[in-house]
């Protein structure tokens, strides 16, 4: 018996986020293949039992009238079961076509205000006949990946990760108060600095490094998934935007500070180890993706207290 999962979200952070559900239909039905939007996700979760395969989808995905060839991709894997984490009548119609005998879906025509930990935890708890289903899960880390990290990380000091990078401008809390940041770090407590961004973020990345010192910093934007994944599961903390990097680090059982400036609660609260930061005087309730506080209405002084308490 072969068990699906489609994952209808592009961005790997989301993709991590709903890892716990795929663990759990795989507790059920055995490993599981995924099909998903996310490029990278594959080399995030290589090393997972639970998965046995994850397939990059790349194109069929946007338009109407690409449900047959989405039933073609489909058809190819030759699943029993299939689990739709999106309310898409269009996928559901090419999961018809495609042949498959069980197909569970999110309700159709409820986009709106989707609350992607809320729906994707009552969707599985309904479908598996489980009650309470965890929001908690682990990331498997294999020992080749492990190695990676001992060539870059130093245990006679702390290893923090910070998330400079994220998904847009206004979710980023900036360059400047990064290097404040670390340099108020670097007085109480030894610690070094992986920084993290993509590729387009390099001016900013480099602003840090070059401000705090290379003996203090690295950047992470010339690394591949592989080897961030690796660093990150052997710091000791995540502090920054929201980003892929917290939901690599919460899910390894470190600290994981998030500062939330226009970024919903519901991508950095389903885990024990996710630690939120929002503007002063601002209830996360008000947090949404057309906030765009003012990056600076985080003090550096409240993430300097939040570290130092994890440390």
């Amino acid at each position: 018996m072969n068990t699906g999962i489609f994952l209808s979200y592009k961005g790997l952070g989301t993709n991590m986020l709903h890892l716990c559900y795929c663990h759990e239909i795989a507790k059920v039905f055995g490993p599981v293949e995924i099909v998903t939007l996310s490029h990278n996700f594959k080399d995030v979760v290589d090393d997972d039992p639970l998965i046995k395969k994850v397939t990059y989808l790349d194109k069929h995905h946007k338009r109407l009238a690409d449900i047959y060839n989405l039933a073609k991709v489909f058809k190819q894997h030759k699943f029993n079961n299939f689990f739709i984490f999106y309310p898409s009548l269009r996928f559901f119609i090419a999961a018809k076509l495609a042949g498959i005998e069980n197909i569970f879906s999110y309700p159709f025509f409820k986009k709106k205000n989707l609350h992607l930990v809320n729906e994707a935890k009552k969707f599985v708890e309904k479908n598996l006949n489980i009650e309470n289903c965890s929001t908690e899960t682990s990331l498997f880390i294999g020992n080749s990946n492990k190695k990676i990290a001992s060539t870059y990380l130093n245990k006679t000091r702390k290893n923090i990760i910070i998330g400079a990078g994220s998904s847009g401008p206004t979710t980023k809390w900036g360059s400047s108060n990064y290097i404040k940041l670390i340099n108020e770090l670097q007085k109480r407590k030894e610690c070094y600095f992986f920084i993290l961004g993509g590729v387009e973020e390099k001016k900013i990345i480099d602003e840090i490094v070059n401000q705090v010192g290379e003996k203090n910093a690295i950047s992470l934007s010339d690394k591949n998934i592989k080897e961030i994944v690796s660093i990150i599961s052997g710091a000791d903390m995540y502090i920054g935007n929201d980003s892929f990097g917290q939901h690599i680090a919460s899910q390894c059982g470190k600290p994981s500070i998030v500062l939330l400036l226009d970024t919903p609660s519901a991508y950095s609260e389903y885990s024990k180890n996710q630690h939120q930061i929002t503007p002063e005087g601002v209830s996360i309730k008000n947090i949404s993706h057309d906030s765009s506080f003012d990056p600076n209405t985080i003090g550096v002084g409240t993430v300097l207290n939040k570290a130092l308490s994890y440390l």
